[in-house]
């Protein structure tokens, strides 16, 4: 048999529109099947349901014993069929068969969540073993939903009413008069039972929303703090949260990167699905720290390249001899990179970029005097492909070289055409630069981690300027 809970979760009072334009905050949509399944796992191997079970009337207690209507001194307590009291005192709850979690949204109102569910009752008098009971129960809960001051949702119980539903006798004798007590005692046991169930659940489902807010490291760069930036919105298929995020240094400080105002036009959200939508300003926000900490720099000496990649002044010199003056040839060559602003991230068309301004300082290592002799500096722009690939708290992005063009600086007293050494630089960077950077970029670009929303196996799609994630249950 089975009993529903119905609880009213009041999220707000404003509803998302389909195509709604954002602009720095994270969006997650949360599909109210996660709302559900985080419920149901609260209530699955947990303490909850057991500490429902136990005694409901013990012995010379409550509306059945001593002192109650049917106890000594009671209105009905003397003679007849009411002597049979005494062998109901001590009814437990023996079972709680584990609820079926069912979600319902209400637009501008909230959520509706049913517990449907068994209770198995048994007596402990003389009866033991023969008077067996089930009951239904509808339990009916308001709660409010609230920004604790941490700035995370928060769900507090705010009334709880308890509706007995039909009571069927399994097992055993009781006499119609009893039965009727016995169904007036539940009315009044049964409330203060039950509803610390939909408490403990809500303080379950808290401790994942205040999850929300938890910081994300980001290795030697610092971390990553969401806070939400509005109220939680509500549709008939989920619940809308925008997230803005934090960035702090190592020490804690918050480092304010400009924010461009780039509109997000967020696409629709299928049922049944949950996403997160990464906005272009945390990619710039992890390439900008990486640029100010200074690992975006790199010198590149021949041990760091293979041995099919030259290195050497006789390779410089097949293609700029120009660039060699009077140094003779076989010399170990070295280049030091180093970023002259901070990188721009593109996303747009199902693609994404990476631009990195770059001076580029070649100077020949192998001198007598054991010092590095400059030849010439160029200045130049990487543009690198981004393959992005999620994780269950991070987007992680692997780069590739896609093109390098680089031009002389006009300091130099014999002109040549760099573009020349184009081909050969960017084997050079592939195999030194964009190796050493991935390695930097490690630390992904973090997640907001609502109600354990696992993206690690989402499906990725780049709009403009944003990443979207979207998974399935």
């Amino acid at each position: 048999m089975l009993g529903v809970y119905t609880l009213f979760l009041l999220w707000g009072l404003a509803t998302p529109c389909l195509g709604l334009l954002e602009t720095v905050g994270t969006l997650a949509r949360i599909d109210k099947d996660e709302l559900g399944k985080a419920i149901q796992n609260s209530l699955v191997g947990g303490p909850i349901l057991q500490n429902v079970l136990g005694t409901v009337t013990s012995v010379n207690q409550g509306l059945l014993g001593a002192g109650g209507l049917l106890g000594g001194g009671g209105l009905l307590s003397y003679g007849g069929i009411f002597s049979l009291v005494e062998e109901l005192s001590g009814l437990k709850i023996e079972e709680l068969t584990l609820p079926k979690v069912s979600i319902k949204l209400l637009p501008g109102f909230g959520v509706q969540l049913s517990l449907h569910t068994k209770v198995s009752l048994h007596g402990s008098g003389p009866l033991v073993g023969l008077l067996q009971l089930a009951a239904e129960v509808n339990v009916s809960s308001k709660v409010a939903l609230g920004v604790s001051p941490r700035g995370t949702p928060i769900l507090v119980l705010k009334r709880c009413n308890t509706l007995l539903g039909r009571i069927n006798l399994m097992s055993g004798l009781l006499p119609t008069p009893i039965f009727g007590l016995v169904e007036q005692t539940l009315c009044k046991v049964l409330p203060g039972l039950l509803c610390p169930v939909v408490d403990s659940v809500l303080s379950v489902v808290n401790e994942l929303l205040g999850a929300t807010l938890s910081l994300v490291p980001l290795g030697p760069l610092g971390s990553v703090e969401f806070t939400l930036a509005t109220l939680p919105l509500i549709s008939n298929q989920y619940i809308e949260l925008d997230v803005n995020p934090i960035v702090k240094s190592i020490a804690g400080d918050v480092i304010d990167f400009p924010k461009p105002r780039l509109p997000v036009k967020v696409p629709p959200k299928e049922d049944h699905t949950s996403q997160v939508t990464v906005p272009l300003y945390l990619f710039n926000t992890v390439f900008g720290l990486l640029q100010t900490n200074g690992a975006l720099d790199l010198d590149i000496t021949p041990e760091m390249v293979p041995r099919n990649i030259p290195l050497t002044t006789t390779d410089l010199a097949a293609l700029a001899p120009e660039a060699l003056g009077k140094l003779p040839p076989g010399q170990h060559l070295l280049l030091s990179l180093r970023v002259t602003k901070a990188p721009m991230v593109t996303l747009q068309s199902k693609k994404a970029t990476v631009s990195i301004p770059a001076a580029i300082h070649v100077l020949s290592s192998s001198v007598p005097q054991g010092s590095p002799v400059a030849l010439f500096q160029m200045n130049g722009v990487m543009t690198l492909n981004a393959q992005l690939a999620p994780s269950t708290t991070k987007l992680h992005i692997s780069l590739s070289l896609e093109r390098l063009s680089v031009q002389l600086a006009s300091s130099f007293p014999q002109p040549f055409d760099a573009s020349h050494l184009e081909e050969w630089l960017s084997d050079v960077i592939r195999a030194a630069y964009v190796q050493r950077l991935n390695e930097h970029l490690e630390v992904g670009i973090p997640l907001p981690k609502i109600l354990n929303v696992n993206f690690a196996n989402s499906a990725i799609s780049i709009i403009e300027n944003a990443v979207v994630l979207t998974v399935a249950p």
